[in-house]
């Protein structure tokens, strides 16, 4: 009894920090002023698709949208060799074409973990949506509502009728938000039904006891709703990812609660004796020595859990980003975007603290960061092997936390996918197709196909040659006149067949950043340098 007291009061610490984070909302996305259209009718002219399924690029294609329908893709021609104008679509009275030649077509990006930001860093929703659609990510998953169901909701609903500029949004409430605690099975279904009845898309879990969990679970899969969980240490030795998963959990994010699945010979991670979960270079130092206390890759163990998961059709939604200043802090905190698009207070907020989460600047050092790259290396091998057996592997960011910012540090998240083993298609795929799957969004978004709605990028650069031209800030180049230069950056993004300019957006972010600077002479300095 004494154990399953623990556990509740610690889902009861988690859902009063949610209520705590609730009570001060950011500021919600101002009416829409940015984006052309929808028209009756968008024909994206001689393009190269890359249509988000795994197919190579085929071009050049004529994409027709009807009011926001893809209606037909038709190929008009062959590389290099002028197109005949009678083979292509006619544009109806009223209509609007985009001249795409030499430009690559993808879907709309999927943001699996995409946070709609924090209290402690004075953000504003316009600023986080335009970073999102200035990349191209045309949806999210919110994993937890941080600001409050209602005013996610509010928000989602705007979006869908194109009020705001922003990505459509999949609310995925922190399970037990809004109540003083959940202590038995029935309070935890109870939660689920209100959850689904206010509108909610799903739940995000942390963890509970076993029979709070499988209540849960099991009353969210009736209600035809999916589920995120991120295992948190506190209850991960009682229930892991394979317990998660055979109740009913539909995806996981970041890692935790898989090696603990895949030990062989302990049941408890391998803790310091002095170690305290709330010190947060205990707790991420530690957590980078956990892959290597599981399974050996290819074990029989390691291949049983994996094959299970399979069998499951679980969603792996690995985050991989935002761990990465655990591997080079310098790497993470030096990123080129800081200067420009980097609010004061969001920089502030990253800085070494003993109460900020994320933020385990104690003393961190080569040893910590060595231990990092093997986690990576084998939690990468276990990702790359789930993809190449057929599982669904998702793309998500969950930025807003250890110096990585929305929109860049999900183009991070593809290069680190790439890193992994997957070819630069099948980075593609996970960013859109099965991101659109893993919310049962996939009739109509996530590819470029006919009858789904228009979420489109356009790019001059390819990216499947190189990842890095789809940051916002585009890859550096040596033309063959010795010139430095920049390419790249979405040019386009096209959400609800509406066609942003992705570069102005990008353009509006700089501007609320240097407002905010000219406000206290703000200059951005690095940890433990003085003004």
């Amino acid at each position: 009894m004494k154990s399953k007291l623990i556990v509740k009061s610690c889902l009861t610490a988690i859902i009063i920090s949610f209520n705590t984070l609730v009570s001060g909302q950011i500021p919600k996305a101002p009416d829409r002023a940015e984006g052309e259209g929808p028209f009756n009718q968008l024909i994206i002219r001689g393009a190269k698709m890359i249509n988000g399924t795994g197919a190579p690029a085929r071009g050049p294609v004529d994409v027709v949208i009807e009011n926001n329908r893809i209606v037909q893709i038709r190929n008009v021609g062959y590389p290099g060799v002028a197109i005949s104008d009678e083979q292509r679509p006619k544009l109806k009275s009223g209509g609007r074409e985009i001249d795409a030649h030499d430009m690559y077509l993808l879907p709309g990006f999927i943001d699996m973990h995409g946070h709609i930001g924090g209290t402690s860093a004075d953000q504003t929703a316009e600023y986080i949506f335009k970073l999102w659609m200035a990349h191209g990510i045309t949806t999210i998953r919110d994993p937890s509502c941080g600001n409050g169901l209602d005013w996610v909701l509010d928000q989602k609903k705007r979006s869908e009728k194109n009020q705001i500029t922003a990505p459509r949004i999949f609310a995925y409430t922190s399970f037990g938000q809004g109540s003083d605690g959940i202590n038995t099975p029935e309070q935890a279904r109870e939660w689920v039904r209100n959850n689904a009845k206010k509108g909610a898309d799903g739940i995000k879990f942390f963890g509970a006891s076993p029979e709070i969990m499988s209540a849960a679970l099991d009353e969210n899969k009736k209600l035809g709703l999916r589920s995120a969980c991120h295992h948190a240490q506190m209850n991960v030795v009682g229930w892991n990812v394979l317990n998660s998963a055979r109740a009913g959990l539909t995806s996981m994010e970041h890692w935790y609660g898989l090696p603990e699945a895949l030990f062989e010979d302990k049941v408890v991670q391998d803790y310091p004796l002095d170690y305290n979960y709330q010190n947060e270079q205990h707790r991420f130092e530690e957590a980078g020595k956990l892959w290597k206390q599981a399974a050996k890759p290819n074990s029989e163990h390691w291949n049983n859990v994996m094959n299970e998961l399979l069998a499951l059709d679980f969603t792996l939604d690995p985050t991989f980003n935002i761990y990465e200043a655990s591997r080079d802090l310098h790497r993470a905190r030096r990123a080129e975007w800081h200067e420009d698009y980097t609010l004061p207070k969001l920089w502030e907020f990253y800085q070494p603290s003993k109460i900020s989460h994320g933020s385990y600047w104690h003393y961190w050092g080569t040893e910590q960061e060595v231990a990092w790259r093997e986690n990576y290396r084998l939690w990468m091998k276990f990702i790359n092997e789930y993809k190449n057996r057929g599982g669904r592997v998702t793309t998500g960011s969950d930025s807003g936390f250890i110096f990585q910012l929305y929109g860049f540090a999900y183009i991070r998240e593809l290069e680190l996918l790439r890193e992994a083993g997957f070819h630069p298609l099948e980075v593609v795929r996970s960013a859109t197709l099965l991101g659109a799957q893993a919310l049962g969004a996939d009739h109509e978004i996530g590819s470029i196909e006919v009858g789904k709605l228009a979420d489109l990028i356009l790019i001059e650069e390819n990216p499947l040659e190189n990842l890095k031209v789809l940051y916002g800030t585009g890859a550096i180049k040596l033309t063959n006149d010795n010139e430095v230069v920049r390419v790249g950056g979405v040019r386009y993004t096209i959400k609800d067949g509406i066609i942003y300019n992705a570069k102005e957006l990008l353009q509006d972010v700089k501007a609320m950043v240097d407002k905010e600077k000219s406000k206290t002479g703000f200059k951005l300095l690095q940890p433990g340098m003085k003004r």
